[in-house]
């Protein structure tokens, strides 16, 4: 089959792969019919996650229909039209029990390279390096699906494959986001970032009951359409100090929850960035954490800074003066999509949401490779490109 590989910092090649077979009886086999990019790939692409090897697939976030299940598979059989959650749960350990999937026990064969880095591994995430178990992405023609009876939904009669799409990874990260906020009716959100997840997060701050979001970005057509889709009022960081018009927005109170869609490889244009650039370039700190230090200067005392752009490793200068003389809360976390999933679909059901705004680019996965070129590039008004494989 056709699948597209990473080879090494920004080489990505469509490469001829062998196909994927059962290999637990828990398992099945996707052929899939869309695959999305998504801004967390581009810190395997740009060589922030140290462990892919040359030749493993990509992508996370894709829809598709079950060819093949193994016997233990209960809830799917051939021909059903599925989603699948990025993040893998086994369904079993006490974790998947209460709802919080990433954090699975079972499903990371490698799961001492991520307890080395971060003192308890996580789940595993499809395509996404040996440290989140070594499982192959979804940017390819077929994918195996472990635990697919805890994995996989189906997709609702008279929704496309399209509308349900992102309800495998953007739409439940953008709403972990916003539910990691306990918005109440009235409150004010602010939104780092706004691709794919920050758009998301927007949404679904309204959906929680929010009464005015502000979105933050630079990229033109990405406010245009957190403004136009999203219904956000709109501040580009190349124009204006954030946190000074965050708080003329807000009476000099400050958002009540802080948003940060970005995570570890934020823009700027300050002094601070130059200063994590150059630490990163010495491998004195792994991440840029520009949006997060913001976030926590600009909430409200006694709000919320919710984190779900990724993290990878070690960051400097974390303001933890302010994070505690503010009381601020501080939650993140990879997304619970299992937790969220049929939630989001009766959302799609009832058009509170149609999230197919996000296929700017729609292209075979032939064009993987430039696909992801105009995603990282922020080219042609790219929010999301999604390869028909």
């Amino acid at each position: 089959m056709k699948a597209l590989c990473w080879n090494g910092v920004n080489d990505l090649r469509v490469e001829h792969v062998p196909d994927p077979k059962i290999l637990n009886q828990t398992d099945a086999v996707i052929k899939v019919s869309l695959s999305s990019v998504c801004g967390s790939d581009l810190h395997l692409i740009d060589g922030y996650v140290p462990t892919m090897r040359a030749g493993d697939i990509i992508g996370h976030e894709f829809a598709g229909e079950v060819v093949e299940t193994g016997r233990e598979v209960e809830r799917f059989k051939k021909g059903d039209r599925v989603i699948v959650i990025s993040i893998i749960g086994c369904g079993e350990c006490w974790f998947c029990h209460n709802d919080l999937w990433s954090m699975c026990d079972n499903s990371n064969p490698h799961r001492p390279l991520a307890d080395a880095a971060y003192g308890h591994g996580g789940a595993g995430i499809f395509g996404y390096s040996h440290a989140f178990g070594g499982y192959a992405g979804s940017h390819a023609e077929y994918v195996r699906v472990p635990f697919v009876d805890h994995g996989a939904f189906a997709i609702p009669e008279g929704l496309s494959d399209e509308q349900a799409l992102f309800v495998s990874d953007a739409f439940p990260t953008g709403y972990m986001a916003a539910d990691m906020c306990d918005i109440r009716r009235g409150d004010v959100v602010a939104v780092w970032g706004c691709g794919g997840v920050g758009q998301m997060a927007i949404r679904s701050a309204y959906l929680l009951g929010a009464e005015r979001v502000i979105a933050i970005d630079s990229v033109p057509e990405r406010l245009r359409m957190a403004e136009d889709k999203g219904k956000a009022e709109v501040i580009n960081f190349k124009e204006t100090s954030v946190h000074d018009e965050l708080m003329a927005r807000t009476g000099g109170r400050g958002p009540d929850h802080c948003i940060d869609a970005v995570g570890m490889e934020a823009d700027e244009t300050g002094v601070e960035y130059w200063y994590d650039r150059a630490k990163q370039a010495a491998r004195l700190e792994t991440d840029r954490p520009y949006v997060l230090r913001e976030a926590i200067q600009a909430c409200r005392k006694g709000g919320t800074v919710s984190v779900i752009g990724v993290y990878g490793g070690f960051i400097d200068k974390f303001p933890m003066g302010a994070l505690m003389n503010k009381g601020l809360i501080l939650r993140t976390g990879q997304q619970h999509g299992q937790r969220y999933a049929q939630r989001l679909f009766r959302h799609i059901v009832e058009g509170d949401i149609d999230p197919t705004y996000m296929m700017t680019h729609v292209l075979p996965l032939d064009e993987g490779v430039r696909g992801y070129e105009i995603f990282k590039k922020k080219a042609d008004g790219c929010v999301r490109s999604v390869f028909r494989c």
